[in-house]
């Protein structure tokens, strides 16, 4: 029954985005809203008593551990505006998305410290790296960039 709700939830909740995405200030991805949304309202219910953990605590986790790769997903899309290299995104991912992977299991277990410690590492880690790539200087422009700047100069 919890995994119909969750996916009820989610369609409404990605249709309720969907619908609204003109009137938001800001752009937003609907399914991740719609995935995001559900397991927020579901682990708010389970924390206050109002949904049975033993029920809940397994699409809760699926969701949650769907968000960390969306998280890192939309991370490495906007790696072009900071020059990150593909190899060092390989590594990046490869911390990132288990050590995401443990935060949720700790936060949906309820162990606020070791879920505050994972969280702190996926910060850090992800400052550290994409800040030493904007601080070395600007990288080989993309493959993108060097085509608009060549349409560009054949423009006139």
């Amino acid at each position: 029954m919890s995994i119909i709700f969750a996916t009820i939830s989610i369609l409404a909740i990605t249709a309720i985005v969907y619908l609204a995405q003109d009137f938001l200030p800001f752009k937003v991805c609907a399914i991740c809203a719609g995935v995001a949304g559900t397991w927020i309202l579901m682990f708010i219910g389970m924390l206050s008593g109002q949904l049975l953990t033993s029920d809940f605590q397994l699409p809760i986790s699926i969701l949650m551990g769907g968000s960390v790769v969306g998280i890192a997903y939309q991370l490495e899309r906007r790696r072009a505006f900071v020059g990150v290299f593909s190899g060092k995104l390989v590594f990046w991912k490869a911390i990132f998305i288990p050590i995401g992977f443990l935060a949720v299991y700790e936060l949906v277990n309820q162990k606020w410290l070791e879920f505050g410690g994972a969280a702190f590492l996926l910060i850090l880690f992800t400052v550290l790296l994409f800040k030493s790539e904007i601080t070395k200087g600007k990288s080989a422009p993309s493959d993108v960039v060097k085509e608009l700047e060549k349409k560009m100069e054949q423009c006139c």
